[in-house]
């Protein structure tokens, strides 16, 4: 497998797994979290490792070696992104599996296996146009204040949804057309988000306009912007506004 076939698949069985979790109906809430997260977690980072030896891994749910650090290839992965909205059965919840090479997320798949699909970046597919009102998607739970500030200077609608992967996934199915986020995230939350949007012509990059880089000793990235690139410039100039 290539690398992106590699991530796809993953993010594809882990996905399942996870569903199978769920429907065994043996779990509370917060049981099944839990174990969904291990689940998941065990599988992707046993097969990475026995697929690709000689790779670094960073995952929300091992501990950190900071031998990673010396890799060129690093494979970022978050289990369960949006544990909440996988324990109570919604659909905007995500598996991200991603290969960062010298700091760029180059490869990646982001599983959304309540909605059955997997959208990779070796598989770009058309991104709808935008509509006339924009749509800017944003936590279902604590919209940022910065977020809607944006909004509403830009006249766009707020789309609430649940986890990270879900809403950077929206603006390439055409359900929204912006996804800032301010909130404070870490490395596995946007690597696999990144890639796959990169891989579709969007813009993808820290709100002050820089890019994201990955492999990083310290894993918290507080803050993330996804969109089309012909909205880029003016919604950067917004958040500098807003600021």
């Amino acid at each position: 497998m290539t690398d992106a076939e590699l991530a796809a698949h993953l993010a594809e069985v882990a996905g399942n797994l996870l569903i199978e979790v769920r429907k065994s109906g043996m779990l509370s809430l917060k049981a099944l979290g839990k174990a969904g997260d291990a689940t998941a977690n065990q599988f992707l980072c046993h097969a990475l490792r026995e697929q690709r030896p000689d790779d670094a891994l960073l995952s929300e749910e091992e501990k950190d070696n900071p031998a990673r650090l010396a890799a060129s290839r690093c494979w970022i992965v978050d289990p369960v992104d949006g544990t909440r909205e996988y324990g109570e059965a919604r659909t905007d919840w995500a598996v991200h599996v991603a290969l960062a090479v010298d700091g760029v997320p180059t490869t990646g798949a982001v599983a959304l296996p309540g909605q059955g699909i997997v959208l990779r970046s070796d598989q770009p597919v058309a991104v709808p146009p935008a509509p006339k009102k924009l749509r800017m998607v944003v936590s279902r739970t604590r919209p940022a204040p910065e977020a809607q500030a944006v909004a509403a200077s830009l006249s766009a609608e707020l789309v609430p949804m649940g986890s990270a992967g879900a809403k950077a996934m929206a603006v390439i199915l055409g359900q929204a057309d912006i996804y800032l986020h301010t909130g404070g995230q870490f490395e596995w939350d946007s690597c696999a988000p990144a890639a796959v949007a990169l891989a579709h012509g969007l813009h993808a990059s820290r709100i002050d306009g820089s890019p994201l880089v990955y492999n990083q000793a310290d894993t918290y990235m507080p803050d993330l912007l996804i969109c089309r690139k012909e909205h880029a410039d003016r919604v950067l100039a917004r958040i500098a506004g807003a600021g």
